[in-house]
């Protein structure tokens, strides 16, 4: 009986572990937990959870334990592997013990960077990766407080939306000269720091804390243009790094994360690779980089399965991202960092896209505020990289879904 062996408990490796059964696999399913949490979905962690509006843990979980006893998937949760030894085919566990594997599918993610190590354990840091880091930080946010928030990404602004919206101070620290700098365009970075200094963030940009000393209440921060301030907590969200050691010591090729091919496989074609590990393969527009988004977890963990069994799978995704803050729900698709041309579309209910186009005309992007049901038509655009009139693709009067046929 063949062996599927999942390291890796989270959105990729529960979606890998589901579309093998859901597609007809009857060997042994094995799933390696480090958290002791079945798989579940981390989107709601720095929204829903911490404003207690009624998500509950069961309702983020992707696979349950009645779920996966009925699948017939073997979960090994709370445990971590320690060794792979390809020769053999085998993962070791820290509690010792051996297990064989057929096809082996690292699905391990990655975790927090930290950049001041020396108060990673201290009660009063906190980093937000896990359902119980979320958990944690709530209980923290039960009373009034100061964020220092160390990083002015996705995760560190969804926290500050979070927080402010609970009536805390925030903080957000950036070293870069603008916020999500490495995913969006300069005039979406101003609007995002126009909207959360409206919200009232104290926001720091081209700073960083140069040094931080513990005191009874919380933090002192000396910050690197010298000025000072006082904390109670600092959320650390500085970014992710892929939890690519085991492969490392197995002698696979990494470079910040797992290196695979079109079929989410790794050099060694018992290896596969799934989710915030794993790093997309060059498409002759773009250099290989890791897609840290939930759809790319999901997504990947199925063309794993689908890889291993067999399919045609030619997995070349185009990055997807979305993120929840205050009354904006922002969505993007593809590359808009380097775009040589910009459009502006307005959509219902105040709605708007921006469009992002290479030289030659052809979408390579788009980020939608409150696009609603236009968002759709916007994504399929880019996925195709349409060529587009950029007076047709501002004007509202032209349905998206038609525009190709408009410009034809």
């Amino acid at each position: 009986m063949s062996t599927v062996l999942i390291l890796g408990a989270g959105q990729a490796g529960g979606w890998a572990a589901r579309t093998l059964r859901d597609q007809g696999f009857a060997g042994r399913i094995v799933l390696v937990g480090q958290e002791s949490h079945a798989p579940y979905e981390r989107p709601p962690l720095s929204k829903d959870i911490l404003l207690g509006q009624g998500t509950s843990v069961a309702e983020l979980t992707l696979l349950d334990a009645a779920t996966m006893q009925a699948l017939n998937i073997e979960a090994l949760l709370g445990r971590c592997a320690l060794r792979i030894d390809r020769e053999r085919k085998t993962v070791t566990l820290d509690d010792g013990s051996e297990l064989a594997y057929d096809h082996l599918v690292l699905a391990t993610g990655g975790r927090a960077r930290q950049l001041l190590p020396e108060l990673a354990q201290h009660p009063r840091m906190f980093t937000l990766r896990t359902l119980d880091d979320a958990l944690r930080l709530k209980e923290s946010l039960s009373q009034p407080s100061h964020l220092l928030i160390i990083g002015g990404g996705w995760i560190g602004l969804e926290v500050a939306a979070t927080a402010r919206q609970l009536g805390h101070e925030v903080t957000v620290l950036e070293a870069a000269p603008r916020l999500c700098q490495r995913s969006v365009c300069a005039a979406m970075s101003d609007e995002l720091a126009s909207v959360h200094t409206e919200q009232g963030v104290n926001l720091r940009l081209e700073t960083t804390a140069a040094q931080v000393q513990p005191e009874a209440a919380g933090f002192v921060a000396t910050l690197s243009d010298g000025s000072t301030l006082t904390c109670t907590h600092i959320v650390m969200a500085a970014g992710l790094l892929a939890n690519d050691e085991l492969a490392e010591q197995a002698g696979l090729p990494c470079r910040q994360g797992v290196i695979v091919d079109e079929q989410c496989r790794s050099a060694d074609p018992h290896i596969y690779a799934a989710g915030d590990v794993a790093l997309r393969p060059a498409d002759g527009v773009r250099p290989a980089l890791r897609l840290e988004s939930w759809q790319n977890a999901q997504d990947q963990g199925m063309a794993v399965a689908q890889a291993i069994l067999g399919q045609q799978v030619h997995y070349l995704p185009t990055p997807l991202v979305w993120s929840q803050q205050y009354d904006r729900f922002i969505q993007i698709c593809g590359h808009v960092d380097q775009a040589q041309d910009t459009v502006l579309r307005s959509v219902k209910q105040g709605g708007r896209l921006r469009f992002y186009l290479d030289a030659q005309g052809a979408l390579q992007g788009v980020v939608g505020i409150n696009a609603g049901r236009d968002w759709r038509a916007a994504r399929a655009l880019v996925e195709r990289r349409e060529k587009a009139d950029p007076r047709a693709l501002a004007d509202p009067a032209i349905a998206l879904n038609k525009l190709p046929q408009a410009l034809a």
